[in-house]
């Protein structure tokens, strides 16, 4: 009987530490950090959301300015029309026009372009919006 009870206990330790070393660490320890908390989602949203809010808000000061409103006039394009493609664009797309926007609006406070070049531009960017919203 000592025998049979020495035998057992090898064989469950031997399971025990077959099962031990077989499970990574590594797969352990991400169970527990890959958990997000709602508070966390919650966060996350109302940031992408307010992002998202002044982003379309610069690109709509932006549009909204004299030189845009005369560059779309003399294009034929109506303001609303754009304004209401820029509401529709997905937020990387419009990170990246609010970015252009800002950058173009730094430029011409500085004095690198001219008011010729900026109706130029602002015709590109107004183009690039239109197109990027028909294609979808």
């Amino acid at each position: 009987m000592y025998f049979a009870w020495k035998q057992s206990a090898r064989v469950v330790t031997a399971f025990v530490l077959a099962t031990i070393f077989a499970v990574p660490q590594s797969l352990l320890a991400q169970a527990t950090n890959h958990l997000v908390s709602p508070s966390d989602l919650h966060q996350a949203a109302i940031a992408a959301t307010q992002a998202r809010q002044q982003n379309i808000a610069k690109v709509r000061e932006f549009f909204s300015s004299a030189q845009a409103q005369q560059a779309m006039k003399s294009a034929r394009i109506a303001p609303e029309q754009v304004k209401g493609a820029v509401a529709s664009l997905n937020d990387s797309e419009l990170a990246e026009l609010a970015s252009r926007v800002q950058k173009l609006q730094a430029d011409f406070a500085a004095g690198n372009f001219s008011d010729r070049d900026l109706i130029l531009i602002i015709l590109a960017v107004v183009a690039l919006v239109l197109i990027i919203v028909a294609v979808r």
